[in-house]
């Protein structure tokens, strides 16, 4: 049975529990909390590897004129789209009205501090006791490991490639263990929403408000992805990349629809391949340095999703997020996507991390579950037509005929 299915069966038996036995929810509490324990276990393993494998793909020789132009790409469309995911949840407030500050715990609190502070504080005085805290120093691990891994990429061969090899096995088997968490996820939501329906047990009004967020919160998201995709990166296209988006979209149609059904940018990568050199005229040359180093640093769809999500649960517990607060959280966020493999539910996984850069409980997680099959789909179709749109851009400034 697919995940995504397993995970809706799990939610109504956990809400049917919840309103039927609410008495027997503490009974069954410690699997949601197992399951939180789990994706805290694999997070920092999991954003060190793959940030340094990320980083070496475009280190190197690679670190030229078209590394530069990919990256600054990479990081400009996905800081707007972050910023976009933020605007809109900001706006709509899915979130707001849900209350459910009689479930945060009494020494969850949102990180503050002055703008200096925060950039000081990145900087790791020491890496050892950084890893130790976890997540709680999650910007400095992260700035860290881009450093390591930048200078990792100019040294010999000898030396490069055996750390990049200890690295690269590091993320193949963090990531099978994701896979063994994620796997798990339906009995972690099974758990969590049967724990959370039961404290509203009784209150029919409380309930009714929950699934209207929840719907309010897909619509954001829904919306904000499409914004992202139809306005953003079609007035980059039209503007910079002199190409009709429209045509673009029609060219890139297979891919996107591969993309959306599968929620694998991985997996569509072949066909993202052919499909743009074969339909917009970009040289194999161009392609097959941007898109996979796209398919693996690239996530503007999943940078938006994680942004616009940690925002949406700090509604929900009525936490209020300061100007710093919020640039942390963007900060976070971008960095964050980077360390997101192109498989479905990756970026739940990283959720965590930037939930705890904000003070944010990720209890809220279980919410989010309820949907996140459908916003995964839309989020990875993001992810792919991000990439393609940065292949033009590439394309365009080499001075290629499209």
């Amino acid at each position: 049975m697919k995940l995504h299915w397993q995970i809706l069966i799990a939610l109504v038996i956990g809400t049917v529990i919840g309103i039927v036995l609410p008495s027997a929810t503490p009974w069954i509490k410690w699997i949601g909390d197992i399951f939180l324990r789990g994706l805290n276990m694999v997070v920092i393993p999991l954003v060190i590897s793959s940030i340094v494998v990320g980083v070496l793909n475009v280190g190197g020789n690679n670190l030229g004129r078209l590394g530069l132009r990919s990256v600054l790409f990479f990081a400009g469309s996905t800081l707007v789209a972050i910023l976009t995911g933020l605007v809109f949840v900001t706006v709509i407030k899915p979130g707001v009205g849900v209350n459910l500050v009689s479930d945060l715990p009494a020494n969850t609190a949102a990180k503050s501090g002055s703008f200096l502070d925060m950039l000081v504080n990145i900087i790791p005085s020491n890496i050892f006791s950084d890893l130790a805290t976890g997540s709680d120093r999650l910007l400095a691990i992260i700035f860290f490991s881009v450093l390591f891994a930048v200078f990792l990429s100019k040294q010999e061969a000898r030396h490069r490639d055996n750390l990049a090899g200890l690295f690269e096995s590091v993320f193949v088997v963090i990531m099978k263990i994701t896979g063994l968490v994620i796997a798990f996820s339906p009995l972690g939501v099974f758990s969590i929403i049967a724990v959370q329906v039961a404290k509203f047990a009784g209150d029919s009004h409380q309930l009714v408000v929950v699934a209207s967020s929840l719907g309010a919160y897909l619509f954001s998201i829904i919306a904000a992805l499409l914004f992202h995709n139809f306005v953003t990166l079609s007035l980059v296209l039209f503007f910079i990349v002199r190409v009709n988006p429209f045509k673009h979209i029609a060219n890139m149609a297979s891919p996107l629809l591969m993309s959306f059904s599968t929620s694998s940018s991985s997996a569509t990568l072949p066909l993202t391949l052919r499909e743009l050199e074969e339909k917009s005229g970009v040289s194999n040359r161009i392609t097959s340095f941007v898109i996979p180093l796209g398919t693996a640093v690239n996530r503007n769809g999943t940078a938006l999703f994680e942004c616009g999500a940690a925002l949406f649960i700090a509604q929900a517990y009525g936490i209020e997020l300061s100007f710093v607060q919020q640039f942390m959280l963007v900060a976070t966020t971008l960095l964050a996507s980077v360390g997101a493999a192109g498989i479905p539910m990756a970026a739940f996984v990283m959720m965590s991390i930037i939930l705890d850069s904000a003070g944010i409980p990720k209890e809220g997680l279980g919410l989010l579950l309820v949907v996140d099959r459908i916003l995964d789909m839309f989020r990875t179709a993001t992810n792919v037509y991000g990439n393609t749109c940065a292949t033009l851009f590439v394309a365009k400034s080499e001075n290629e005929k499209l």
